[in-house]
């Protein structure tokens, strides 16, 4: 053992020593042991199906034993005139190590050597002092010679007791059965259970992880469509006062009407009249009418400060009934302000 803990299990061995020698033989065991019985006979048929019924033969037998059908625990009931029955007091340090003190006072407490003996020591009650131990033995050669007769007449006891019954085993250990450990099927299952137990923590694991992500997932998608319609609105937004900002800009490069007819009326002729006058998007004007020297219009339009580029269009046609040429004049609005930087300009 480690010797880091050789020292606290040692601790505790002494500590629980006195609770040990206590519980054996008290009442209190042996209450245990009876509502633990109780409790069996409890037990609903399914879950106690796997409970070996037992049959009980008294020696001597009379008659050969029928091999029992299916799984029987088959024991040996001796009268207790058969066997040596003691009552001892030992010291309670006996306790401990129950049948090999024992062992080594048979030959005190019966005529015969241990090795000439089968016994059982059980405790039954203790004391201050003292601890009651009521010893059961047998001759070898008399339980040996028993055991061959009931071979002999189809019995191979799983146990040897004493009326009563005791609840004692007097069979010789190479004898006895080979029994299953208790809980040795638990303690091989336990290893699987506790892995399958793993794994299926780490799938939950998992699954609580996978369940996170995709919410996590879900959300930033929702948020990335919340982002793209916030950019698009503000796109849109963007496009749209560049759109007022730019018609702005134009409305501001460009004169006012009132000035523009006024400029108009300054460069031209006092023989020429306007009939028709029009502005559109491009910053285009468009106007015709009659004048007494249409074709000199183009170098009086030259000298408006307003518009630039002027120029027929079609051709100049003679009106019969005012004596006038008839024309008609396309001229570009001047915008020196138009493409000036401002600072609304994003």
């Amino acid at each position: 053992m480690n010797p880091y803990f050789s020292a606290p299990v040692a601790r505790l061995q002494q500590l629980a020593e006195p609770l040990t020698r206590r519980w054996r033989g008290s009442l209190l065991q042996v209450g245990w042991r009876l509502w633990l019985k109780e409790l069996r006979g409890c037990l609903p048929a399914w879950l106690s199906v796997r409970d070996i019924p037992e049959h009980r033969y008294h020696w001597p037998l009379t008659e050969p034993v029928a091999k029992p059908a299916g799984e029987v625990r088959q024991v040996l009931v001796l009268a207790p005139s058969a066997v040596l029955l003691q009552t001892l007091p030992l010291p309670l340090a006996a306790a401990r190590n129950l049948s090999t003190v024992v062992g080594y006072e048979l030959d005190r407490f019966t005529p015969f050597e241990a090795e000439q003996l089968y016994f059982v020591a059980r405790q039954e009650r203790r004391s201050a002092t003292h601890v009651q131990v009521t010893l059961v033995a047998i001759l070898r050669e008399r339980l040996d010679q028993i055991l061959v007769d009931c071979a002999a007449l189809g019995l191979q006891p799983h146990a040897v007791d004493v009326e009563g019954p005791m609840g004692i085993d007097l069979l010789p250990a190479p004898l006895r059965p080979r029994q299953r450990p208790a809980g040795k099927g638990l303690q091989r299952s336990l290893p699987w259970l506790c892995g399958a137990l793993l794994i299926a923590a780490m799938l939950l694991w998992l699954n609580d992880r996978q369940r996170v992500l995709d919410v996590m997932r879900e959300q930033v998608q929702q948020q990335k469509a919340q982002v793209a319609e916030v950019q698009s609105l503000r796109q849109q937004l963007l496009n749209t006062r560049g759109a007022a900002q730019y018609l702005i800009r134009r409305k501001s490069a460009q004169p006012p009407l009132a000035a523009l007819l006024n400029e108009l009326t300054a460069c031209l002729p006092a023989d020429t009249w306007i009939d028709q006058l029009e502005v559109n998007d491009g910053a285009d004007v468009s106007f015709s009418g009659q004048s007494a020297k249409a074709s000199a219009l183009i170098t009086r339009i030259k000298a408006c400060h307003s518009l630039e580029n002027p120029q027929f269009e079609g051709v100049i046609q003679p009106d019969a009934q005012t004596g006038k040429d008839q024309f008609s004049l396309r001229a570009h609005l001047h915008q020196e302000a138009a493409d000036a930087p401002t600072t609304d300009t994003p």
